[in-house]
């Protein structure tokens, strides 16, 4: 599942290889050191060792072993018996060094992939997020993509990314340690292999466990997260109503059930160490066991240093095994969460682009909407045959009450979703047949409750044109009314104005998400209840600024007070989907239907 991840980092992984290749030979040799220092220094047999050719027609492990035992006589002959205990205490310390520099360095190269999968993972995952439609997100609960974003990509690092060092390093140094032991003493080392495997059964039986309870406790977190999002954004609320003690209990049961879960899982990968532990020590136990009939039976396959060699090899080879249990518990907890992670990854997107897209490069007659109809995945209906012309220039407010589909009709011309029935077309050209990105280029937006950012005022006018000048933004805020507030600030244009904007007023967030719009200088402007949540006086001076931004430009304004749109070319009264009255606010008045029955209504 992460190959495609650990792909781009193949020279760290080379690298790593060669390391830890290095690191087992070196290791290999340096214990090699024990045999001749138990049966020459310490007078272990009295055997006389003398050089064998390598060609000779002999086994190369008593070639070998005979020619080690040989030097190192001839060494203690020359130098005497101290001297060559210091030189092969000296010579074990310098493998020793090489061997444990090796072993950083192939623990070391693994960083850069560790860090770099994680940053590739969060960045595709978010990257995913800005490519997906809005429908996904109405099925979404955004604590919960929060949670994938943090803390299942958090599990993946400490448990999958943790575990590929194991991955990589260890079959090497069993392989080259079992290698060693085969050398040594085959029959042993068949011996040893009849118990091995029941040390992996145990551990993969327990990791299959382990993943299906990380599933569940990541799925509580997520829904932890959901509630802490749900809370930060209804404050006022839950104070306005003395709801504290409700949403805290609320609260106390998701964690506390998310503690019970998390506590079945870290129990189990809690014990990964003191079984691999009992299980090593036992197979160890048996090992010396069989061993000790090999050296004190009547004909000894195995001499006394060397078995000690054997069984220093064999402690060495249990470690990377340990490991692998570690990886056998890591690797599941990180599967579950890479699983939830690529749910948002692998999600599909209805919005798709033309195999060959036509740039539009602005309008020229204007949009038209052709018996378009739209219902969500459910079935449930939103919009029914809307027929509809928009000609450039002209202003088309929308009118109805909640629920009537008036958001969802203006969605549908920059394609945040696509229509069920009927085409939507700009020049003529079908939505569909056009770029995306261009479509959008063309389009403005100011919604009811302005959209703005954890950055200074300059970078939230400027948001939708990168490389404007200071010029450009202080022009696009004189026309929206907001130079002078800004200027009052003691940082000018250079003020944060913190999360969403909660520095500023009501008025002032809009006005800037007003001069955002003049900055990008869009011919399409649609407008959301610009004005639905403002006090009369910031009203006054937003709809001020409201009238310069659609100032020849083709204009489609949901409205809520429709004292904001008595000069709009045409008005559309919608109700239940569908367009049941048009034209313009006269000659609606006129006709005492829906519309005079709103309009009466916000008289009183």
């Amino acid at each position: 599942m992460l190959r495609r991840y650990v792909r781009p980092y193949g020279s760290y992984l080379g690298g790593s290889v060669v390391l830890s290749i290095l690191s087992a030979v070196f290791n290999i040799f340096s214990f090699t050191l024990i045999i001749p220092i138990l049966r020459i220094l310490f007078h272990v047999d009295g055997g006389v060792y003398s050089f064998i050719p390598w060609d000779a027609d002999i086994s190369f492990k008593e070639k070998a072993l005979n020619n080690l035992y040989a030097f190192v006589s001839q060494y203690m002959q020359v130098h005497g018996a101290g001297q060559t205990l210091l030189a092969l205490c000296l010579f074990l310390c310098a493998m020793t060094f090489i061997k444990t520099a090796c072993y950083f360095g192939a623990s070391a190269v693994m960083v850069p992939i560790r860090t770099g999968i994680v940053k590739d993972l969060r960045m595709q995952l978010y990257e995913k997020i800005l490519s997906l439609p809005i429908g996904f997100f109405s099925a979404e609960r955004r604590g919960d993509i929060i949670a994938r974003m943090s803390g299942d990509v958090q599990e993946v690092e400490t448990s999958i990314t943790g575990s590929i060092e194991m991955l990589i390093k260890n079959p090497i140094l069993i392989t080259f340690y079992m290698g060693t032991l085969f050398f040594i003493s085959w029959k042993l080392t068949l011996f040893v292999l009849v118990f091995a495997p029941l040390m992996l059964l145990v551990m993969s039986a327990i990791g299959r466990r382990l993943k299906a309870a990380s599933t569940e406790a990541q799925a509580l977190w997520s829904d932890t997260m959901s509630q802490v999002d749900e809370t930060l954004g209804a404050l006022r609320i839950i104070k306005a109503f003395l709801a504290e003690k409700l949403m805290a209990r609320r609260f106390e049961t998701v964690t506390d059930a998310m503690r019970r879960k998390n506590n079945h899982v870290w129990i189990r990968q809690a014990s990964a160490h003191p079984v691999s532990e009992f299980l090593g020590t036992v197979m160890i136990a048996i090992v010396m066991g069989f061993g000790g009939t090999l050296i004190l039976g009547n004909h000894a396959i195995i001499d006394a240093p060397t078995f000690i060699f054997y069984m220093v090899m064999l402690y060495s080879v249990i470690q990377p095994i340990k490991d692998f249990s570690k990886a056998a518990y890591g690797i599941p907890k990180g599967l579950a969460s890479m699983e939830r992670i690529d749910r948002i990854l692998q999600a599909g997107n209805d919005i798709r682009e033309a195999e060959h897209p036509v740039q539009a490069e602005g309008l020229r007659e204007g949009l038209r909407f052709e018996h378009v109809g739209f219902r969500y995945e459910d079935g449930k209906q939103i919009l029914r045959d809307i027929d509809l012309t928009i000609p450039k220039g002209r202003t088309v407010a929308i009118v109805g009450a909640s629920g009537a589909g008036k958001t969802t009709l203006v969605d549908l011309i920059p394609r945040f979703w696509d229509p069920s029935e009927g085409s939507i077309s700009l020049d003529g050209v079908p939505l569909p047949q056009l770029s995306k990105d261009s479509l959008r280029s063309l389009i403005g937006y100011v919604n009811q409750e302005p959209i703005l950012f954890n950055d200074t005022i300059f970078g939230n006018i400027a948001f939708g044109k990168p490389g404007a000048t200071r010029e450009e933004v202080e022009q696009a805020a004189r026309i929206a009314n907001a130079h002078d507030f800004i200027m009052e600030k003691e940082k000018g244009y250079d003020t944060n104005i913190g999360d969403r904007g909660v520095k500023l007023s009501g008025g002032q967030r809009q006005r800037l998400s007003i001069a955002r719009a003049i900055l990008k200088n869009p011919p399409v402007l649609i407008l959301d209840e610009a004005t639905a949540s403002l006090d009369t006086e910031s009203e006054r001076a937003v709809q001020d600024a409201l009238e310069r931004l659609m100032s020849g430009r083709t204009t489609i304004a949901i409205a809520h007070r429709l004292s904001t749109i008595k000069n709009a070319d045409e008005i559309l009264v919608l109700d239940e989907g569908r367009i049941v009255e048009r034209g313009r606010h006269e000659e609606l008045l006129a006709k005492e239907g829906y519309y005079k029955k709103l309009n009466d209504m916000q008289a009183l």
